[in-house]
């Protein structure tokens, strides 16, 4: 099971602000509570008043994905509906978001949701990898959709370690650096300023909370 938290709308609504033409997609899959087409919808309608009081005009377009962690049928669900789009705010969990910035890697993807409890797949290698660390405040909007809590050994908020050689992690030459993709993908996509901003360390009570509200 995927639990997630809608993030505040004003959060959002900042990281929605350079842009003008918006796909919400939201996602069929495990996420609880529903984040479908009718909570797209909803989000839609909410962002499009709150645009209109700031004096922001969104075109949103608004469509659901059998499984956004699934990476076949997030690119046959979402290629056909990205023409004249700037962004994609997604309603999946942390997994959808980074498996959408996969197959979609000239698109910016911002997170929707913070994911509170996660997992995923690899069809083609037959695993199960962990993508989101579940800590309830996603930053997937700074990293370019490359979690580095999940995905760095060292869960590094503010860029890379100096263990790092040719890409690869010091922990092992088989892991690829979290931190180097997320540079060479925000580079690629003209963001490099979004790493000026320092993030504070990590809430724990955040993961507290998680572990009270399941008993």
């Amino acid at each position: 099971m995927i639990i997630t938290a809608q993030k505040p709308l004003e959060e959002i609504l900042n990281s929605l602000s350079p842009y003008n033409s918006i796909l919400i997609a939201g996602c069929d899959g495990c996420t609880q509570p529903p984040r479908g087409l009718k909570e797209a919808n909803i989000l839609a309608q909410l962002l499009g008043l709150a645009g209109k009081q700031r004096g922001k005009s969104f075109k949103f377009k608004v469509i659901t994905v059998p499984k956004q962690c699934d990476s076949f049928l997030a690119a046959t669900s979402l290629k056909p509906e990205i023409e004249g789009i700037d962004a994609i705010l997604s309603l999946g969990c942390g997994v959808g978001v980074q498996t959408i910035t996969e197959v979609l890697p000239d698109l910016i993807v911002l997170p929707a949701q913070n994911a509170l409890f996660i997992g995923g797949e690899n069809r083609e290698e037959d695993v199960l990898l962990e993508r989101c660390a579940a800590c309830g405040d996603c930053l997937l909007e700074y990293t370019g959709g490359i979690c580095p809590i999940a995905r760095c050994a060292k869960h590094l908020l503010n860029g890379p370690c100096g263990g790092s050689q040719d890409g690869k992690c010091e922990v092992s030459p088989d892991r690829p650096c979290a931190w180097q993709q997320i540079i060479e993908r925000l580079s690629k996509m003209g963001r490099l300023d979004k790493l000026e901003e320092i993030k504070p360390p990590r809430n724990w009570n955040l993961n507290l909370a998680q572990r009270k509200s399941q008993g």
